[in-house]
């Protein structure tokens, strides 16, 4: 079966209810199971809570109080999204890209990252509820790195894209742009070996394509993550990957963001390339479930909506992320306890 039409079916399943397609199915053979098991022993172990990036960046375009005010840009997801097996907060990717997106609008940027270290999809209602819940306004983009223990967990995919959609649905109509870094591509992380390898690809791309198919229906927009963006993790692991072999190492999660910050920058129309076409670059309008299928293929891959049931498949340049030279302004505590400005453990 073709991935496109794999993808259908996992994400129509999400949307009307069925149990779609096992996430391992018949493949749950002891072999499978040995290297599962020997996989969770020598990956993602030992690793210190990830530092907090949350405050505002580019206070040089000007203080909050001047109108028309910071941007305000939330991060959602997982372990890859809080920045786990960095040590300094200017690595995490919530700081990489709220210094990319105040350079590129020119404007200050306020983050807020609510991501957990090991959350699965169905911790994002959680994490929407403290973005929405209170009298802060809603942000107006929001970044969600998820997946990749879904797949690990064995979560069903359709409940895995509910739960996804529904996130994205929650943001959407609380006026949020929304992006979507979609399911990275298990199959290149180093302790995994054959066949746990192949099924591991196979599965994270199954799910990022029927989770682009699932954003896209809302409104959002998705960025493959693929092998985490890039030949250069198969290339060069040793530099890519963190000390645990499986989350990014500080390169590794620039590489990432700068695939992320075009799309980010395009939803809030700050980009300076439109959402035409340019092919040149081998972008193209296809079906939904095409695109998302190809791009799940293709790492750094933007899909966004066009007309009906068409996507736009893109693929823009990137640009070298400015670091943050400091640690940003920490945002105030809106009960003014100045506890709650504390990191949280992830």
């Amino acid at each position: 079966m073709s991935r496109a039409r794999t993808a259908r079916r996992i994400a129509a399943g999400a949307a009307y209810g069925g149990g779609g397609l096992g996430l391992l199915g018949v493949a749950t053979a002891g072999v499978v199971l040995a290297e599962v098991q020997l996989a969770k022993r020598t990956v993602g172990t030992g690793l210190p809570d990830p530092p907090r990036a949350d405050g505002l960046y580019g206070t040089e375009f000007g203080g909050p109080e001047l109108s028309p005010g910071p941007l305000r840009l939330a991060m959602l997801g997982d372990s890859t999204a809080a920045g786990l097996g960095v040590r300094r907060a200017r690595q995490t990717p919530a700081a990489l890209l709220a210094s990319g997106l105040s350079a590129v609008a020119e404007r200050p940027v306020e983050m807020r990252n609510v991501a957990l270290s090991g959350a699965m999809s169905d911790d994002l209602d959680r994490q929407v509820s403290l973005l929405l819940d209170g009298d802060r306004p809603a942000p107006d983009v929001c970044v969600i790195m998820i997946g990749a223990n879904d797949v690990t967990r064995r979560m069903p995919p359709t409940q895995s894209v509910r739960l996804l959609t529904a996130a994205v649905r929650r943001l959407r109509l609380a006026g949020s742009e929304v992006v979507v870094g979609t399911c990275p591509d298990l199959g290149t992380i180093e302790p995994v070996y054959q066949p746990l390898r192949w099924l591991a690809r196979r599965l994270s791309r199954q799910l990022a394509a029927a989770q682009t198919i699932g954003v896209v229906a809302q409104g959002g927009r998705t960025v493959s993550m693929g092998d985490l963006l890039g030949p250069e993790f198969a290339a060069n692991p040793r530099e890519m990957f963190g000390p645990d072999s499986y989350h990014p190492s500080a390169e590794g999660y620039a590489t990432a963001a700068m695939a992320v910050l075009p799309t980010l920058c395009a939803a809030l129309g700050v980009w300076p390339e439109s959402d035409r076409l340019d092919v040149s670059r081998d972008e193209d309008m296809l079906p939904v479930a095409k695109a998302a299928s190809a791009a799940a293929g293709q790492a750094g891959t933007e899909v966004t909506a066009a007309r009906g049931p068409w996507a736009l498949l893109k693929h823009r340049r990137r640009r070298r992320l400015p670091a943050p030279e400091s640690a940003p302004e920490p945002i105030p505590s809106l009960s003014g306890d100045p506890a709650d400005t504390e990191p949280r453990p992830a």
